[in-house]
C-alpha cells in the first residue's frame, strides 16, 4: 500500500506566535538600532558643542540620555502581541436571539412584568 499518489496535508497557521528565539533577534535587533540612533545623537551634540552652537546641543543630548530608557523597556516588553504574524480570527458580530419566556425573565426571573417609569411606588 503506497501513498504515492495522495499530496501531503498542509497547514496553514494563521494565528501562530513568533518562536521565542525570533522574537528575542526582533528585540535585539529593536535595542541596538536604538542604541545606534544614541550613538549618532551624541555625535551630533558633541560636533555641535564643539562648534559653540550652545543651546542647540541640548537636542541631541536630550535624546541621547533618554534613548537608552526607552530601549531597555522596549527590549524587555515581553512577547509582542498575538497578531502580528497573519490573519486575524473572524467573530460574528450577532445579534442576541430572543428565548420563549421573555417575560417571566425580563424583570430578574420573578414572574412578574418589569414596572415602567412613573408606575408609582414613589
Amino acid at each position: 500500500m503506497s501513498h504515492s499518489g495522495r499530496q501531503p496535508s498542509v497547514h496553514l497557521v494563521t494565528q501562530a506566535r513568533r518562536s521565542l528565539s525570533d522574537d528575542i533577534a526582533y528585540r535585539q535587533r529593536r535595542y541596538l538600532l536604538m542604541m545606534g540612533i544614541r550613538s549618532v545623537c551624541f555625535g551630533i551634540a558633541v560636533l555641535l558643542f564643539i562648534n559653540h552652537f550652545g543651546w542647540l546641543t541640548a537636542i541631541p543630548a536630550v535624546a541621547a540620555i533618554f534613548i537608552p530608557y526607552f530601549a531597555v523597556v522596549f527590549a524587555n516588553g515581553g512577547r509582542e502581541p498575538d497578531n502580528t504574524r497573519g490573519f486575524m480570527e473572524y467573530h460574528p458580530n450577532l445579534p442576541a436571539t430572543r428565548d420563549s419566556g421573555g417575560s417571566a425573565d425580563a424583570n430578574g426571573g420573578n414572574g412578574h412584568r418589569p414596572a415602567g417609569p412613573g408606575s408609582g411606588d414613589n
